[in-house]
């Protein structure tokens, strides 16, 4: 048995609608096995207000996923509060662009997202519902993703974003994987999604790729989603030009806005 459908309201990222807000950010809510997940929160309240245009009353939610500790995908977490949190083990490091410069992490300390959520933190996958799984850590098993960042933590030692995470769901069309930043890497992350779930054909990706240049990680990646037989794509947020027009002329113009909705059925 599958879901019938899975709906993705785009309440933040780097392009909005017309009359709403955006931001270097990314948040989801995500509908499906009558349940509302809030994937990440963006870098402030815009998730908030984006919400409020649209009506949606976000006391509802039934649980928040957090993709991993970047501040542009969990300091919305400052302005809600009194739910389920699910995230990495590792998502509370204090981490920083640069060696000791410019911090990225989250606002938030563990301490403080334990006063404020339900907390519960896994490495390994979490089944959120029947059809819906946060995937926990990523391995990192092909020879063109994840070979280092830029990125350190407050010790100065690399940082190699192991709480990188995602959602994957099972639709009636096949598996959709939902991806904050995708730093693990996105095929890695889709790969762990089908080994995870058991299924084969994937209907969908989206979410931040983590791909700025036409370089041979692009080239490898698209290589896989068509191997894979991918049929829906929508790169968004941490996923620059050239490479997003890329994808674009690979799979069709999908255009992620916040202020959008995206069905999956």
């Amino acid at each position: 048995m599958t879901v019938l459908d899975m709906k993705i309201i785009v309440l933040s990222d780097a392009k909005a609608l017309h009359g709403f807000g955006s931001e270097h950010g990314l948040s989801y809510l995500i509908e499906a096995d009558r349940k509302n997940i809030l994937f990440d929160t963006g870098a402030s309240d815009v998730f908030m207000k984006n919400a409020g245009i649209l009506g949606i009353d976000l006391t509802v939610i039934d649980a928040i996923v957090l993709s991993h500790g970047h501040f542009d995908h969990g300091d919305g977490l400052q302005f809600i509060d009194g739910k389920p949190l699910i995230c990495h083990p590792g998502s509370f490091v204090r981490r920083y662009h640069e060696q000791g410069v410019g911090y990225i992490g989250l606002a938030l300390t563990r301490a403080d997202i334990e006063k404020k959520f339900e907390l519960r933190t896994s490495a390994g996958p979490v089944q959120i519902s029947e059809h819906l799984v946060f995937l926990g850590e990523i391995p990192r098993l092909n020879n063109f993703e994840a070979r280092g960042t830029r990125y350190f933590l407050e010790g100065g030692e690399g940082d190699e974003i192991r709480d990188d995470s995602g959602l994957a769901c099972i639709t009636e069309s096949g598996l959709v994987v939902v991806s904050g930043c995708a730093h693990a890497g996105i095929c890695n992350m889709v790969e762990h999604a089908r080994k995870v779930t058991g299924m084969d054909h994937v209907e969908g990706v989206i979410g931040g790729f983590h791909l700025r240049e036409i370089n041979p990680q692009t080239r490898k990646t698209i290589q896989y989603f068509k191997r894979i037989g991918v049929r829906r794509v929508y790169p968004s947020h941490c996923t620059a030009e050239p490479a997003l027009s890329r994808f674009h002329d690979e799979f069709g113009l999908n255009e992620v806005y916040a202020g959008g909705t995206i069905v999956f059925n």
